[in-house]
């Protein structure tokens, strides 16, 4: 985390937190919902509109990189200084590329290496990491074949209703003002 939002944080340490106005895709990609995104639905819903805005400020995207982190609950935040601002997830968490030599890099960045590889029912691919649990990006799903049949990592069957729960995080961490949103 940034030393300049360790500061802030500790300036003002009763900074309400924020929901439902970033998101997070399947490939790694972080979107701003506005009013109107919101409006439409959910992040998950597939409604068109409803996902927000394509963030592509890179500056902003390295900081949210930077201080992305998770709770006790497993409902993932990006600290934008004093307020946290609560993640809507599309699928997992982390969304991992492939490289040629089976290294596994992080939509943040991060570098880490693959422990338990995972299939659910739509042949979406996952991996296990000492990061953490993600998804893996379709561009990369071949690569990953090719290192299963090298027997890199041993391979499970999961059902996608079962991973929030499996894997410990939350799909769209909910306010406490809002009571009809519950966190998984």
């Amino acid at each position: 985390m940034d030393d300049i939002v360790k500061q802030a944080m500790a300036k003002w340490p009763n900074v309400p937190n924020c929901y439902g106005w970033l998101g997070l895709d399947e490939r790694g990609h972080w979107y701003l919902r506005d009013d109107a995104a919101q409006a439409r639905g959910s992040f998950q819903s597939g409604v068109p509109g409803a996902k927000g805005s394509l963030l592509q400020h890179e500056k902003l995207i390295e900081f949210i990189h930077r201080n992305y982190a998770a709770d006790d609950a497993g409902a993932w935040f990006f600290q934008n200084g004093p307020q946290r601002v609560y993640v809507e997830l599309a699928a997992t968490p982390w969304v991992w590329r492939l490289s040629a030599d089976f290294k596994l890099t992080a939509q943040t960045g991060q570098e880490t290496v693959a422990q338990i590889c995972l299939t659910d029912e739509a042949g979406k691919v996952y991996f296990q990491t000492p990061m953490g649990f993600g998804l893996l990006h379709t561009m990369d799903v071949a690569l990953a074949a090719e290192g299963l049949s090298l027997d890199l990592w041993p391979l499970e069957a999961v059902e996608a209703k079962e991973l929030p729960a499996k894997f410990a995080y939350c799909m769209s961490p909910a306010s406490p003002a809002l009571p009809n949103k519950k966190p998984l």
